[in-house]
Protein backbone atom coordinates (compact mmCIF):
# COMPACT_ATOMS: atom_id res chain seq x y z
CA UNK A 1 0.00 0.00 0.00
CA UNK A 2 1.53 3.17 -1.23
CA UNK A 3 1.88 6.57 1.26
CA UNK A 4 -0.65 8.36 -0.69
CA UNK A 5 -3.59 5.45 -0.89
CA UNK A 6 -2.91 5.02 3.29
CA UNK A 7 -3.22 8.70 3.53
CA UNK A 8 -6.70 8.82 1.37
CA UNK A 9 -7.98 5.66 3.21
CA UNK A 10 -7.30 7.28 6.75
CA UNK A 11 -8.91 9.98 5.74
CA UNK A 12 -12.32 8.54 4.09
CA UNK A 13 -12.59 6.18 7.12
CA UNK A 14 -14.14 9.06 9.34
CA UNK A 15 -16.70 9.71 6.41
CA UNK A 16 -17.44 6.63 5.29
CA UNK A 17 -21.34 5.70 5.95
CA UNK A 18 -22.03 2.94 6.72
CA UNK A 19 -19.14 1.47 8.64
CA UNK A 20 -16.63 -1.15 7.07
CA UNK A 21 -18.64 -3.46 9.90
CA UNK A 22 -22.14 -2.67 8.42
CA UNK A 23 -21.08 -3.15 4.77
CA UNK A 24 -19.33 -6.72 5.71
CA UNK A 25 -21.95 -8.69 3.61
CA UNK A 26 -22.92 -5.87 1.45
CA UNK A 27 -23.41 -7.01 -2.37
CA UNK A 28 -22.17 -3.38 -3.06
CA UNK A 29 -19.68 -0.99 -2.07
CA UNK A 30 -18.26 2.51 -2.63
CA UNK A 31 -15.22 3.71 -3.83
CA UNK A 32 -14.86 5.39 -0.57
CA UNK A 33 -15.90 1.86 1.34
CA UNK A 34 -13.17 0.22 -0.71
CA UNK A 35 -10.02 2.18 -0.36
CA UNK A 36 -10.71 1.66 3.57
CA UNK A 37 -11.12 -1.96 3.52
CA UNK A 38 -7.81 -1.93 1.21
CA UNK A 39 -6.19 -0.78 4.00
CA UNK A 40 -8.22 -2.21 6.71
CA UNK A 41 -8.65 -6.06 6.22
CA UNK A 42 -6.85 -6.56 2.36
CA UNK A 43 -9.67 -7.97 0.74
CA UNK A 44 -8.87 -9.91 -2.55
CA UNK A 45 -9.70 -7.60 -5.57
CA UNK A 46 -10.30 -9.07 -8.82
CA UNK A 47 -10.67 -6.37 -12.00
CA UNK A 48 -12.21 -8.28 -15.00
CA UNK A 49 -11.59 -5.91 -17.59
CA UNK A 50 -8.91 -6.81 -20.79
CA UNK A 51 -5.47 -7.08 -19.69
CA UNK A 52 -4.39 -4.79 -22.26
CA UNK A 53 -0.78 -2.78 -22.23
CA UNK A 54 0.63 0.08 -20.16
CA UNK A 55 -0.80 3.49 -21.34
CA UNK A 56 -3.78 1.91 -22.93
CA UNK A 57 -7.22 2.65 -21.50
CA UNK A 58 -10.26 1.00 -20.34
CA UNK A 59 -7.81 -2.46 -19.38
CA UNK A 60 -5.71 -3.61 -16.03
CA UNK A 61 -2.42 -2.84 -17.66
CA UNK A 62 -3.31 0.97 -18.39
CA UNK A 63 -4.01 1.33 -14.82
CA UNK A 64 -5.78 -0.31 -11.76
CA UNK A 65 -6.45 -0.01 -8.62
CA UNK A 66 -3.47 -1.02 -6.42
CA UNK A 67 -3.29 -4.63 -5.44
CA UNK A 68 -5.96 -5.62 -7.56
CA UNK A 69 -5.60 -9.21 -9.75
CA UNK A 70 -6.26 -9.06 -13.56
CA UNK A 71 -9.20 -11.58 -13.99
CA UNK A 72 -10.76 -11.03 -17.34
CA UNK A 73 -14.03 -11.37 -17.86
CA UNK A 74 -13.62 -14.03 -21.01
CA UNK A 75 -12.41 -16.67 -17.81
CA UNK A 76 -15.43 -17.00 -16.39
CA UNK A 77 -17.62 -17.53 -19.83
CA UNK A 78 -18.33 -19.78 -22.57
CA UNK A 79 -16.95 -20.34 -26.87
CA UNK A 80 -17.72 -17.20 -29.36
CA UNK A 81 -20.52 -20.00 -30.44
CA UNK A 82 -22.33 -19.89 -26.82
CA UNK A 83 -20.33 -17.14 -24.37
CA UNK A 84 -23.25 -18.13 -21.63
CA UNK A 85 -21.84 -21.28 -21.40
CA UNK A 86 -20.09 -22.36 -17.97
CA UNK A 87 -16.80 -23.27 -17.95
CA UNK A 88 -16.63 -26.91 -16.24
CA UNK A 89 -15.88 -27.01 -12.38
CA UNK A 90 -12.20 -28.57 -13.74
CA UNK A 91 -12.08 -25.17 -15.46
CA UNK A 92 -13.56 -22.98 -13.03
CA UNK A 93 -11.03 -24.95 -9.84
CA UNK A 94 -8.01 -23.99 -12.35
CA UNK A 95 -8.84 -20.76 -12.82
CA UNK A 96 -9.75 -19.72 -9.58
CA UNK A 97 -6.87 -21.50 -7.91
CA UNK A 98 -4.31 -19.80 -10.24
CA UNK A 99 -6.25 -16.09 -9.10
CA UNK A 100 -5.97 -17.17 -5.16
CA UNK A 101 -9.33 -17.28 -4.82
CA UNK A 102 -10.54 -18.83 -1.42
CA UNK A 103 -14.03 -19.22 0.19
CA UNK A 104 -13.18 -17.11 3.29
CA UNK A 105 -11.69 -14.51 2.27
CA UNK A 106 -13.98 -10.99 1.26
CA UNK A 107 -13.87 -10.66 -2.78
CA UNK A 108 -14.65 -7.61 -4.42
CA UNK A 109 -15.02 -7.79 -8.39
CA UNK A 110 -14.70 -4.29 -10.30
CA UNK A 111 -15.89 -3.93 -13.88
CA UNK A 112 -14.78 -0.22 -15.91
CA UNK A 113 -18.36 1.43 -15.22
CA UNK A 114 -18.97 2.60 -18.54
CA UNK A 115 -22.55 1.68 -18.55
CA UNK A 116 -25.40 -0.66 -17.07
CA UNK A 117 -23.93 -3.38 -19.97
CA UNK A 118 -20.94 -3.28 -18.47
CA UNK A 119 -21.79 -3.87 -14.99
CA UNK A 120 -23.28 -7.55 -16.52
CA UNK A 121 -19.94 -8.58 -16.15
CA UNK A 122 -19.43 -8.00 -12.57
CA UNK A 123 -22.44 -9.41 -12.06
CA UNK A 124 -21.85 -12.64 -13.90
CA UNK A 125 -18.47 -12.71 -12.62
CA UNK A 126 -20.01 -12.53 -8.80
CA UNK A 127 -23.02 -15.34 -9.67
CA UNK A 128 -20.51 -17.55 -10.64
CA UNK A 129 -18.01 -17.31 -7.14
CA UNK A 130 -21.13 -17.28 -4.77
CA UNK A 131 -21.85 -20.38 -6.93
CA UNK A 132 -18.63 -21.99 -6.29
CA UNK A 133 -18.51 -21.28 -2.76
CA UNK A 134 -17.25 -17.77 -2.07
CA UNK A 135 -18.84 -16.77 0.67
CA UNK A 136 -18.59 -12.90 0.67
CA UNK A 137 -18.53 -11.04 -2.20
CA UNK A 138 -19.08 -7.64 -3.35
CA UNK A 139 -19.12 -5.49 -6.72
CA UNK A 140 -17.58 -1.84 -6.78
CA UNK A 141 -20.99 -0.07 -7.71
CA UNK A 142 -19.65 2.02 -10.56
CA UNK A 143 -16.45 0.33 -11.12
CA UNK A 144 -13.20 1.87 -12.22
CA UNK A 145 -14.55 4.70 -13.07
CA UNK A 146 -15.94 5.61 -10.35
CA UNK A 147 -13.11 5.60 -8.51
CA UNK A 148 -11.34 7.76 -10.58
CA UNK A 149 -14.56 10.29 -10.14
CA UNK A 150 -13.78 9.93 -6.74
CA UNK A 151 -10.13 11.24 -6.72
CA UNK A 152 -8.41 7.78 -5.65
CA UNK A 153 -5.22 7.11 -7.62
CA UNK A 154 -4.26 3.98 -10.32
CA UNK A 155 -1.25 2.68 -10.43
CA UNK A 156 0.05 0.05 -13.82
CA UNK A 157 2.58 -2.17 -11.76
CA UNK A 158 0.73 -5.32 -11.67
CA UNK A 159 0.02 -7.87 -8.72
CA UNK A 160 1.23 -11.20 -9.26
CA UNK A 161 -1.47 -13.66 -7.67
CA UNK A 162 -0.42 -16.49 -4.44
CA UNK A 163 -2.27 -19.25 -6.22
CA UNK A 164 -4.94 -21.44 -3.98
CA UNK A 165 -6.16 -24.69 -3.67
CA UNK A 166 -9.57 -23.93 -3.61
CA UNK A 167 -12.16 -27.06 -5.19
CA UNK A 168 -15.04 -25.98 -6.87
CA UNK A 169 -18.30 -27.60 -5.83
CA UNK A 170 -20.72 -25.68 -8.12
CA UNK A 171 -24.17 -24.84 -6.08
CA UNK A 172 -27.44 -25.03 -8.40
CA UNK A 173 -28.97 -23.30 -5.88
CA UNK A 174 -29.04 -20.05 -8.39
CA UNK A 175 -28.69 -21.86 -11.53
CA UNK A 176 -31.48 -22.78 -13.96
CA UNK A 177 -30.73 -25.40 -16.64
CA UNK A 178 -31.97 -26.29 -20.03
CA UNK A 179 -33.82 -29.02 -18.30
CA UNK A 180 -34.96 -26.78 -15.88
CA UNK A 181 -36.14 -24.26 -18.35
CA UNK A 182 -37.86 -27.03 -20.90
CA UNK A 183 -39.89 -27.98 -17.88
CA UNK A 184 -41.49 -24.52 -17.38
CA UNK A 185 -42.29 -24.55 -21.01
CA UNK A 186 -43.46 -27.44 -21.26
CA UNK A 187 -46.11 -27.02 -18.00
CA UNK A 188 -43.93 -29.59 -15.50
CA UNK A 189 -42.13 -26.88 -13.03
CA UNK A 190 -43.75 -23.37 -12.44
CA UNK A 191 -41.48 -20.45 -12.84
CA UNK A 192 -41.55 -16.93 -14.50
CA UNK A 193 -39.45 -16.37 -16.87
CA UNK A 194 -37.99 -13.16 -17.07
CA UNK A 195 -35.91 -11.95 -19.80
CA UNK A 196 -33.29 -8.91 -19.30
CA UNK A 197 -33.11 -7.99 -22.66
CA UNK A 198 -34.32 -4.78 -24.55
CA UNK A 199 -37.94 -5.03 -25.62
CA UNK A 200 -37.00 -5.43 -29.42
CA UNK A 201 -35.16 -8.56 -28.87
CA UNK A 202 -37.84 -9.97 -26.40
CA UNK A 203 -40.13 -9.11 -29.62
CA UNK A 204 -38.60 -10.43 -32.30
CA UNK A 205 -37.60 -7.64 -34.00
CA UNK A 206 -33.81 -8.15 -32.72
CA UNK A 207 -31.54 -11.03 -32.40
CA UNK A 208 -28.28 -12.09 -31.03
CA UNK A 209 -25.27 -12.86 -33.94
CA UNK A 210 -24.61 -16.38 -32.39
CA UNK A 211 -29.10 -17.25 -31.78
CA UNK A 212 -30.36 -19.81 -33.93
CA UNK A 213 -33.84 -17.54 -34.49
CA UNK A 214 -35.37 -14.68 -32.87
CA UNK A 215 -37.49 -14.14 -29.88
CA UNK A 216 -37.73 -14.96 -26.56
CA UNK A 217 -39.04 -18.32 -24.10
CA UNK A 218 -42.78 -19.04 -24.65
CA UNK A 219 -44.45 -17.60 -21.79
CA UNK A 220 -42.01 -15.27 -21.30
CA UNK A 221 -42.11 -11.27 -20.04
CA UNK A 222 -39.39 -8.83 -19.98
CA UNK A 223 -37.91 -6.40 -17.77
CA UNK A 224 -35.08 -5.13 -18.71
CA UNK A 225 -31.66 -5.43 -17.27
CA UNK A 226 -31.24 -1.10 -18.01
CA UNK A 227 -33.98 -0.77 -15.61
CA UNK A 228 -31.90 -1.09 -12.31
CA UNK A 229 -30.13 1.71 -13.01
CA UNK A 230 -30.94 5.80 -12.89
CA UNK A 231 -29.27 6.96 -16.07
CA UNK A 232 -25.58 5.73 -15.53
CA UNK A 233 -23.60 3.37 -15.25
CA UNK A 234 -24.11 2.66 -11.00
CA UNK A 235 -26.67 0.19 -10.40
CA UNK A 236 -29.57 1.26 -7.31
CA UNK A 237 -29.06 0.58 -3.85
CA UNK A 238 -31.01 -1.96 -2.12
CA UNK A 239 -33.90 -0.17 -0.90
CA UNK A 240 -34.48 1.13 -4.50
CA UNK A 241 -34.67 -2.39 -5.78
CA UNK A 242 -37.12 -3.62 -3.79
CA UNK A 243 -39.21 -1.09 -4.41
CA UNK A 244 -38.46 -1.58 -8.07
CA UNK A 245 -39.10 -5.38 -8.07
CA UNK A 246 -42.33 -5.14 -5.62
CA UNK A 247 -44.06 -2.39 -8.32
CA UNK A 248 -42.84 -5.54 -11.30
CA UNK A 249 -44.82 -7.92 -9.23
CA UNK A 250 -41.64 -9.64 -8.21
CA UNK A 251 -42.06 -11.35 -4.84
CA UNK A 252 -40.43 -14.80 -2.47
CA UNK A 253 -43.94 -16.29 -3.54
CA UNK A 254 -42.76 -17.06 -7.21
CA UNK A 255 -40.02 -18.84 -8.52
CA UNK A 256 -38.12 -17.01 -11.10
CA UNK A 257 -35.09 -17.38 -14.00
CA UNK A 258 -33.38 -14.97 -15.24
CA UNK A 259 -32.46 -15.36 -19.19
CA UNK A 260 -31.36 -12.91 -21.84
CA UNK A 261 -29.14 -14.05 -25.19
CA UNK A 262 -26.01 -15.30 -23.43
CA UNK A 263 -26.51 -14.73 -19.31
CA UNK A 264 -24.92 -11.43 -19.59
CA UNK A 265 -27.87 -8.96 -18.75
CA UNK A 266 -29.64 -11.32 -17.12
CA UNK A 267 -26.98 -11.97 -14.32
CA UNK A 268 -27.50 -8.10 -13.94
CA UNK A 269 -31.64 -8.87 -13.16
CA UNK A 270 -30.67 -11.94 -11.40
CA UNK A 271 -27.95 -9.60 -8.77
CA UNK A 272 -30.58 -7.18 -8.35
CA UNK A 273 -33.70 -9.65 -7.46
CA UNK A 274 -31.33 -11.74 -5.29
CA UNK A 275 -28.56 -9.83 -3.95
CA UNK A 276 -30.52 -6.43 -3.21
CA UNK A 277 -34.35 -6.53 -3.33
CA UNK A 278 -33.25 -10.15 -1.24
CA UNK A 279 -35.98 -12.40 -3.18
CA UNK A 280 -35.27 -15.83 -2.33
CA UNK A 281 -35.90 -17.84 -5.20
CA UNK A 282 -34.10 -16.41 -8.59
CA UNK A 283 -31.82 -18.23 -10.94
CA UNK A 284 -30.08 -17.73 -13.65
CA UNK A 285 -30.16 -19.72 -16.88
CA UNK A 286 -26.81 -18.95 -18.39
CA UNK A 287 -26.50 -20.17 -21.60
CA UNK A 288 -29.68 -18.51 -22.16
CA UNK A 289 -31.73 -17.81 -26.11
CA UNK A 290 -28.11 -18.63 -28.10
CA UNK A 291 -28.04 -21.74 -26.05
CA UNK A 292 -31.93 -22.68 -26.35
CA UNK A 293 -31.85 -21.33 -29.73
CA UNK A 294 -29.31 -23.53 -31.09
CA UNK A 295 -30.49 -26.80 -28.70
CA UNK A 296 -32.53 -28.46 -31.50
CA UNK A 297 -36.00 -29.37 -32.02
CA UNK A 298 -38.38 -29.48 -29.26
CA UNK A 299 -37.43 -26.00 -28.36
CA UNK A 300 -39.78 -23.95 -28.74
CA UNK A 301 -39.57 -20.32 -29.08
CA UNK A 302 -42.37 -17.38 -28.88
CA UNK A 303 -42.26 -13.98 -30.89
CA UNK A 304 -40.67 -15.52 -33.72
CA UNK A 305 -41.26 -13.27 -37.02
CA UNK A 306 -42.20 -14.86 -40.41
CA UNK A 307 -39.33 -15.34 -43.02
CA UNK A 308 -40.83 -11.92 -44.74
CA UNK A 309 -40.80 -10.42 -41.66
CA UNK A 310 -37.20 -11.27 -40.76
CA UNK A 311 -36.57 -10.00 -44.25
CA UNK A 312 -38.11 -7.06 -43.45
CA UNK A 313 -36.25 -6.71 -39.61
CA UNK A 314 -32.85 -7.03 -41.94
CA UNK A 315 -33.50 -4.09 -44.16
CA UNK A 316 -34.71 -1.88 -41.88
CA UNK A 317 -31.50 -2.51 -39.74
CA UNK A 318 -29.85 -1.69 -43.02
CA UNK A 319 -31.40 1.50 -43.79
Amino acid sequence: MTIRIAAIAFLLAGLATPTLAETDHAPLITPHELAVLIEDSAPLVLDIRPAGRPGQADTYAGGHIEGALNAPYALFRGPPENPGQLPTVDELTQVLQSLGVTTDRRTIIIHQGMNDTDFGSSARVYWTLKSSGVQTLSILNGGVNAWIDAGLPLVETPTTPAPSTIEVTFSDQWLATEADVLAVVEGEAEATLVDARPESFWAGRDMHPAAARPGTLPQSQYFTHSNWFGGGPAIIDADAARALAQEAGYTDEDALISFCNTGHWASTNWFALSELAGIENVRLYPESIVGWSNAGPGHEMANVPGPFRRVWNQISDVF
